[in-house]
């Protein structure tokens, strides 16, 4: 059997990605009110950019919907603690996630930011042509399954030590 070719980012190559990334927003000339990361995977990335631009207000967004490598719920669900989108009122937003896979999760996001946010743009580190959005910036798109150097490592167990 063999092992799917995978697009691995290592943390060296994420300092990398984050900066670059950061880069092109500010090279649009947008300088965002607000960075919102949306939980889990876009939490790295939205503080890396967050500090690039020197944006203090960090919200955060948990929303659920892969459950596996390949394997989702049948929609994205929102989970607390909730954001309060009245917070986005009148503010420029940057919405960031890991990647933009189906788009779905950040579809969602985005769908609750508008009419309250006064301008809302997403940006990844990763997209893939199947995404239903197409993020404002992007670092590189790929069609392949990522590795993200904070979701490699094995789990540490209850006990703390590290399941290797």
């Amino acid at each position: 059997m063999t092992t799917p070719e995978r697009e691995i980012l290592t943390w060296e190559l994420f300092g990398t990605a984050s900066r670059e990334l950061a880069a092109s927003v500010h090279a649009d000339g947008f300088a965002p009110d607000v960075v919102l990361g949306i939980a889990r995977g876009g939490l790295v990335p939205a503080g890396a950019i967050a500090y690039a631009l020197d944006c203090k207000n960090l919200f955060t967004i948990n929303v659920e919907f892969y459950t596996g490598i390949g394997t989702t719920r049948d929609a994205p669900v929102l989970l607390p603690p909730y954001l309060e989108p009245a917070e986005l009122d009148g503010k420029s937003v940057l919405v960031v996630d890991d990647v933009a896979d189906n788009g779905r999760t950040l579809e969602l996001v985005v769908d609750l930011c508008r009419g309250h946010g006064d301008d809302v743009r997403t940006a990844v580190l990763y997209d893939k042509p199947r995404s239903v959005v197409t993020p404002t910036y992007t670092w590189r798109s790929t069609e392949k399954w990522i590795n993200f150097p904070w979701s490699e490592a094995p789990l540490v167990d209850r006990t703390g030590v590290l399941d290797v």
